[in-house]
C-alpha cells in the first residue's frame, strides 16, 4: 500500500492534518534548496518527536573512514559523507513559559503544510493547544533565495486565540549537530568561533579532515500586527550555539511575527579569513530587500525557470503534480552556476548514498539540463568529469590498470572513488561507458563539437584504454570477454559478460576511435597537444580495434534475445506476476543470497542498452527484448520505471507506459519504495522528464534534426513541453486530436514528425 496523504494539486505539495508518524516522510517531500544549499523541511520550532534533521551546503563533505570487515586491495579509504551543516533555521517559541512542541501539545488542529512549487516557498499553518491550555495560531513561510543563494528567509507568526500571552521568540544558530549517516560516529565539525553583534550572530566552523571553512549567520526583526518593534534581546552564547530572546506581551488576537534571515558563506567562494565580513555584507544586502522583497525576487526567479522547464498536463492532476514536483526538485538541486558541483542522488534532502556524483548524471540528468537550460549548463557537467580525469586514472592504477587507463568512480566528491561495497566499487564498471555516451549525447543534441577537442577526447581515450585492458581474450570463444562485473541490475553480482557492459565497452572504444579521426583531421593543433599528453599511438589503436571488433555478446537462439549475462537462462524463470506481493520488495524481504540466485532485475539492464542505442536495433528487436525482460523486473531502483515507460511508449503499449510514468513521477510522493523518509530520488527525477518528452513526445535527435512521434495516454486531454534545441526554443503541445509546434525566435526550424519533414515558422502555429 503506497502512502496517499499528499493532496492532488497542480502547483503545490499539500499536507493536511498533523500526524507524527509521517513527519520524517514530509521532511523529505517538502525539502527546499537553491543549488548552493538546501534543507529538509524540519520545523523551525522545537520538535521532540521522531525527526531527521538536515541542512546541507553544496560541495562540503567529510571523508568518513570506510567500515568493512575485510580490507581488499584497491578499496577506497573513505566514504564521502554529505554533511549535516550547522543549523540556522531554529526558532524556539516560548508561550507563558512553555515551549511550543507539536509532539507534546494537547491538540493540533487545522494543520496545513504547503510547498508552493510555482513560487518556491514552504509554509505551514496550524492551531495548537499547549499543555498550559493556551491556544495559538501559527503561520510560517520560508524559502532559500535563488538570486541571493547564500541567504534564506523565514516569516514566523504567532497569534494567541484564547487570551493574552507572553511570547518569546528565540532564534538561534547551532553547530553542535550530528549526521544521520555516519560510519564511526566521528565528529565532523570543529566550531572555531561564536560571535554576535547587535541583532546578528555568526558561527565559524570548519569540517574535520577536509577543512572546508564556513560561516553560518543570522539576523532577526520582530513585529506586532505588521509594525516593527525594537526589542533588545537577551543573548546567550556558548561553544557551539548563539541565541537571542525577543520577549513581548501579546494581547489576544494580536499577531507577533519574527523575520529571520540566515544562511552560509563558505571558503569555496570566499577568503576563509573574511567569512564574517562577507556574511555581514550578505545580511546588509538582504535586509535592504527585507523578507517581502526577497520573496518577490524568489517568485520572479522561479517564474523564469518555469517559463522554460514547465510541462503541462491537462485532465490528470496527479500526473501534473508529479512532473512539476520532479522538475522543481531538479532545479532546487542544480542550476549550473558552479562547474565544481554536480547532482547527488539525494540532493539536499538526505544523506543516504553519500557522494555528489553517480553515473545517474550522465545517463539521466544531462538530457534534462540540455533541453531546459542553456547548453552551457550541460557542458559544465561534462567539464566536471574532465577536471576529474587525473583522479580517474589514479583510480584505475589502484586496480592494476596502466598507460593512462581511466576508471571513473561510482561515487565521488573530488574525483576519487569513495564507494565501499566491493560489488559496486570494483565491478559496476559500466558507469565508465555512460560518461562516453554523455559526451556523444551532448554533441548529438547541441551540435557543439568544441568540447571534444578541448577536453572530451582525453576522457574518451582514458575510458577506451580501460575497456581495452579490462577485456580478456577467451581462446574457447575466440572472442574478448569481460569477466566479474555487476551490470545496472545490482541484483546480479560478479557475473561474466553482462551484455550491456560489453556493448557499451565496444561502443566506447569505437566512439573514441571516431573522435580521434575527427580531431586529427579538423583540429590539428588540439590533436597535437592531446597526442603529446596521452602518448597515443597507431599501434595502440590497432589493439583497441581488435578488442572492439571481436567483443563477445551472450545470445539465446531459442529466445532470440541477447542474454543479460552468461548463465541467465539457468535461473528458475518465475515472473514477477507470479511472485507473492507479501514478498515484495525483495530487497527488504529476501536474503542477498536468494536475490542473487533469482531472475529478478532491479532496473533496466539489457534494456538500458536498448535505450541508449535505440537506433542500433529494430523496433521488432526492442519489443522482443522488452517482452522478455520486463516481466522479470521488480523496479526496485528509482531509475527503472522511466526507461521502461519510454520504451513502452515507443512500442505503443500506452497502458504500460502510463503506469510506469505515474510510478516514476510519483515515486516519492506516493513512496513506492517505502524509503522516502531517507530523502528523495533526485537524479531519477530527470527520468520522469524523459518519460514525457522522449516517451510520450517521442523526441529524438537523428541526423541533426529533432524527430517526434507524439503519443498521448488515454487519461490525458493534452500535454505540452518546451525544448531548447541549439538556441531555438520549440513549443510542443499534444492533444487527443493532434500535435502543434511553435518556435520562439526569428529562424524557421525543420523537424521530422512521424517520419515526415515539417517546417516550423516563427510566430506560426503548425498543426500536425
Amino acid at each position: 500500500m503506497n502512502q496517499d496523504y499528499i493532496k492532488p494539486n497542480e502547483w503545490s505539495i499539500i499536507e493536511e492534518g498533523f500526524d507524527a508518524d509521517r513527519v520524517k516522510s514530509s521532511e523529505s517531500l517538502f525539502s527546499i534548496g537553491n543549488g548552493a544549499m538546501g534543507q529538509r523541511a524540519n520545523f523551525e520550532e522545537q520538535y521532540s518527536g521522531p525527526t531527521f534533521q538536515g541542512s546541507y551546503i553544496a560541495g562540503v563533505y567529510y571523508p568518513d573512514k570506510t567500515r568493512v570487515g575485510w580490507w581488499k586491495n584497491g578499496y577506497p579509504e573513505y566514504f564521502a559523507k554529505v554533511l549535516n551543516a550547522p543549523n540556522w533555521i531554529g526558532i524556539n517559541v516560548i508561550i507563558n513559559d512553555e515551549t511550543l512542541d507539536l509532539f507534546t501539545c494537547k491538540k493540533v488542529t487545522q494543520f496545513r503544510r504547503e510547498l508552493n512549487m510555482k513560487e518556491g516557498w514552504l509554509s505551514r499553518l496550524f492551531v495548537a493547544t499547549l499543555k498550559n491550555n493556551i491556544v495559538i495560531e501559527v503561520k510560517t513561510k520560508r524559502f532559500l533565495s535563488l538570486d541571493s543563494d547564500e541567504v534564506g528567509a523565514i516569516n514566523y507568526e504567532v497569534t494567541p486565540l484564547n487570551g493574552n500571552a507572553n511570547i518569546v521568540f528565540q532564534p538561534y544558530l547551532d553547530s553542535g549537530i550530528t549526521n544521520e549517516d555516519t560510519n564511526w560516529d566521528d565528529k565532523f565539525w570543529d566550531t572555531l568561533n561564536v560571535s554576535h553583534e547587535n541583532h546578528q550572530a555568526f558561527i565559524q566552523a570548519k569540517t574535520m579532515k577536509t577543512d572546508f571553512y564556513t560561516c553560518t549567520f543570522m539576523e532577526s526583526k520582530v513585529f506586532i500586527n505588521g509594525n516593527s518593534v525594537l526589542i533588545e534581546p537577551n543573548i546567550h552564547a556558548d561553544a557551539t550555539n548563539a541565541s537571542f530572546s525577543y520577549e513581548y506581551d501579546v494581547k489576544q488576537g494580536e499577531t507577533y511575527t519574527i523575520h529571520k534571515l540566515g544562511g552560509y558563506v563558505v571558503d569555496r567562494n570566499h577568503d576563509k579569513n573574511e567569512l564574517v565580513s562577507v556574511a555581514k555584507k550578505t545580511l546588509q544586502n538582504a535586509l535592504k530587500k527585507g523578507f517581502l522583497g526577497l520573496l518577490e525576487e524568489q517568485k520572479s526567479a522561479w517564474g523564469k525557470i518555469w517559463e522554460m522547464a514547465d510541462i503541462t498536463i491537462e485532465g490528470d492532476v496527479k500526473a501534473q503534480q508529479g512532473i512539476r514536483f520532479n522538475i522543481f526538485h531538479l532545479n532546487q538541486t542544480y542550476l549550473g552556476k558552479d562547474a565544481k558541483l554536480n547532482i547527488g542522488p539525494k540532493g539536499f534532502t538526505g544523506e543516504k548514498y553519500g557522494g555528489s556524483t553517480y553515473w545517474d548524471t550522465e545517463a539521466y540528468c544531462i538530457p534534462f539540463y540540455m533541453a531546459t537550460k542553456d547548453q552551457s549548463v550541460a557542458k559544465s557537467l561534462l567539464e566536471y568529469r574532465y577536471h576529474h580525469l587525473d583522479k580517474a586514472i589514479e583510480n584505475a592504477e589502484k586496480l592494476g590498470f596502466k598507460n593512462g587507463a581511466a576508471l571513473y568512480p561510482m561515487v565521488t566528491m573530488n574525483g576519487e572513488e569513495c564507494h565501499n561495497e566491493w560489488e559496486i566499487t570494483f565491478e559496476e564498471i559500466h558507469r565508465n561507458g555512460a560518461i562516453s555516451f554523455a559526451i556523444f549525447n551532448y554533441y548529438r543534441f547541441t551540435g557543439d563539437f568544441s568540447y571534444i577537442p578541448e577536453m572530451g577526447l582525453e576522457v574518451l581515450i582514458g575510458i577506451a584504454r580501460f575497456w581495452q585492458q579490462r577485456a580478456t581474450f577467451s581462446s574457447t570463444k575466440n572472442k574478448y570477454v569481460i569477466l566479474g562485473v555487476t551490470g545496472p541490475n545490482e541484483y546480479e553480482n560478479n557475473v561474466n559478460n553482462n551484455w550491456y557492459t560489453n556493448y557499451i565497452a565496444q561502443w566506447s572504444i569505437n566512439y573514441a576511435l571516431e573522435c580521434i579521426d575527427k580531431v586529427k583531421d579538423g583540429y590539428k593543433k588540439d590533436f597535437k597537444r592531446i597526442e603529446c599528453k596521452t602518448k597515443i599511438t597507431d599501434s595502440e589503436l590497432t589493439v583497441w580495434k581488435d578488442v572492439a571488433n571481436n567483443m563477445y555478446f551472450p545470445y539465446s537462439e531459442e529466445e532470440k534475445v541477447f542474454l543479460q549475462h552468461d548463465g541467465f537462462l539457468d535461473k528458475e524463470l518465475i515472473t514477477v506476476s507470479d511472485l507473492p506481493k507479501t514478498e515484495r520488495p525483495i530487497n527488504q524481504k529476501w536474503s542477498w543470497d536468494r536475490i542473487l540466485r533469482s531472475p529478478y532485475i532491479k532496473q533496466a539492464d539489457t534494456l538500458q542498452g536498448f535505450y541508449f542505442f535505440e537506433d542500433h536495433f529494430s523496433t521488432e528487436e526492442l519489443k522482443r527484448h522488452f517482452d522478455f525482460y520486463e516481466p522479470y523486473t521488480v523496479h526496485e531502483s528509482s531509475l527503472s520505471p522511466c526507461v521502461h515507460s519510454i520504451q513502452a511508449a515507443k512500442l505503443g503499449q500506452m497502458d504500460q507506459a502510463y503506469e510506469f510514468y505515474l510510478r516514476t513521477s510519483r515515486l516519492d510522493l506516493d513512496d513506492y519504495n517505502k524509503e522516502v523518509e531517507e530523502g528523495l530520488h533526485i537524479t531519477s527525477m530527470a527520468g520522469t522528464w524523459m518519460s514525457i518528452v522522449e516517451g510520450f513526445g517521442g523526441m529524438r535527435v537523428v541526423n541533426d534534426r529533432l524527430n517526434f512521434t507524439p503519443k498521448i495516454p488515454a487519461e490525458w486531454q493534452g500535454y505540452s513541453f518546451k525544448v531548447n534545441f541549439r538556441d531555438q526554443i520549440l513549443n510542443v503541445k499534444v492533444t487527443q486530436s493532434g500535435t502543434t509546434f511553435e518556435i520562439n525566435g526569428n529562424e524557421p526550424l525543420i523537424i521530422i514528425v512521424n517520419e515526415k519533414q515539417v517546417e516550423v515558422i516563427p510566430n506560426e502555429l503548425i498543426m500536425v
